[in-house]
């Protein structure tokens, strides 16, 4: 029985994407084949539409239109451009020093929109024409920016780690979110290091200095926008309001920014309103139908089976979180991140659990290395936006993004067999007490 579902499952799946069909159609519809085979059809279609009902009715999974909503909001209220100056200041007057800003404002300004996409269309547009006046060449601008850019979807608030915690079965929010900091920045600095390196091998320009006043009115005009994460992160670590609360807050909170900086107006908000609920629509229903698969793999032990498939010959944890790791970095290159986090946390977590594998270390791992997929050709999100706004062929970014793709690899295995640097600050808040 369970070898007839799995591959009725996989099959289905695997046909159909590779057919085009969109990853939602094809999820739902090979998990509800699957579980007609078991059961039966009158009971199979009960049980996928009670499963899709159970996985999207949860408070939690508010957050995520909130957080998309607040990033719309973000990216259309001028806030970009106040944390790009911000990130200016930050960056100072090293070699390279546009392009280390282009990566401290992907940083800052996806740690608060939470999208990857978002950051490297708003930050892109704004600094790709700088970085050409001053002599960069548009290749090695677009791979900067596109290297840079998901390191915002790992520090929080986040939306992927919000789906791995639905996903693992409740792994805490906050812990995840605090968990995100240090391998994001880590992120950011080794993107930077190249740039350093690259900046003074070929004596790239450096920005011209900042007086201290000018440096204060520049971080005084950022303050509002960097008080959201304090205020959202600082509330649900602290205990104010949960993650869907503080969710809501955010949107309530750039909104009210947007208003006050004139960038936003009320005949603007429908089509703020559309873009974000086209967005959330494909992630909830998404996860409604990752809902049947998960009870299909539960029903016939499916992930015990794969375990001993994948894993049997070893009982070593280093090999088997690097096998995890290769195939998460292969799903990566053509599967985004949320329905990969669906499919694959619940066969690959109670692997992880039978080692004594931390839940929170584990979620960072994972979305950590499906973030590198979102800029792994061919179908990375991040790639082809970063592209597009920098008006260059796909093919043209690739060589000069290379130095990124290893040094966010050698992050990755350091956050992988390291796991402190995901579980120290969470422990020093007490979050897991």
């Amino acid at each position: 029985m369970a070898l007839q579902a799995a591959l009725i499952l996989f099959t289905v799946i695997g046909i159909m994407l590779v057919i085009g069909v969109p990853i939602s159609i094809s999820v739902g519809l090979g998990s509800m084949l699957a579980v007609i085979s078991i059961i039966g059809l009158n009971q199979g279609l009960m049980i996928s539409a009670q499963r899709m009902f159970i996985g999207m009715n949860s408070f939690t999974l508010l957050a995520i239109p909130f957080f998309v909503l607040a990033g719309v909001i973000m990216n259309n209220g001028g806030m970009a451009l106040r944390l790009i100056n911000c990130a200016k200041v930050i960056s100072g007057r090293m070699p390279g020093s546009l392009a280390h800003t282009n990566v401290v404002a992907n940083m800052l300004f996806g740690s608060i929109s939470g999208s990857a996409v978002a950051s490297a269309a708003a930050v892109g547009q704004t600094m790709g024409p700088l970085q050409e006046k001053e002599g960069y060449k548009k290749e090695f601008s677009a791979a900067v920016n596109i290297g840079s850019a998901p390191a915002g979807m790992i520090i929080p608030p986040s939306n992927t780690l919000i789906v791995y915690s639905l996903a693992s079965g409740g792994t805490s929010i906050a812990a995840l979110f605090i968990a995100g900091y240090l391998p994001g920045i880590l992120w950011g600095l080794a993107c930077m290091a190249v740039i350093f390196l690259m900046a003074r091998k070929k004596n790239m320009p450096r920005s011209e200095s900042v007086s201290f006043k000018q440096g204060l009115k520049v971080f005084g005009q950022a303050i509002p926008s960097l008080l959201l994460i304090v205020i959202v992160i600082g509330g649900i670590v602290g205990g104010v309001f949960t993650a869907t609360e503080g969710s809501a807050i955010a949107v309530i909170y750039s909104l009210l920014l947007s208003f006050i900086y004139r960038t936003v107006k009320m005949k603007d908000l429908p089509t703020i309103f559309l873009t974000a609920t086209r967005t959330t629509v494909i992630v909830i229903f998404l996860i409604g139908v990752s809902m049947i698969m998960s009870w299909v793999m539960a029903y016939t032990n499916i992930p015990s089976l794969l375990a001993n498939s994948l894993f049997g010959f070893t009982d070593n944890l280093i090999i088997i979180l690097l096998i995890m790791n290769i195939v998460l970095l292969l799903i990566g290159t053509f599967l985004d991140p949320t329905p990969a986090i669906l499919i694959f946390t619940p066969i690959f977590w109670p692997i992880a659990q039978s080692y004594g594998v931390d839940p929170v270390h584990f979620g960072i791992m994972i979305v950590f290395n499906l973030s590198i997929g979102t800029i792994t050709p061919p179908m990375g999100p991040v790639l082809f936006v970063g592209s597009k706004v920098a008006g260059l062929k796909l093919e043209n970014v690739i060589k000069p993004l290379m130095p990124f793709f290893v040094v966010t690899i050698a992050v990755l295995l350091l956050v992988t067999f390291i796991p402190e640097l995901s579980l120290i600050v969470p422990e020093l808040l007490g979050l897991f007490d």
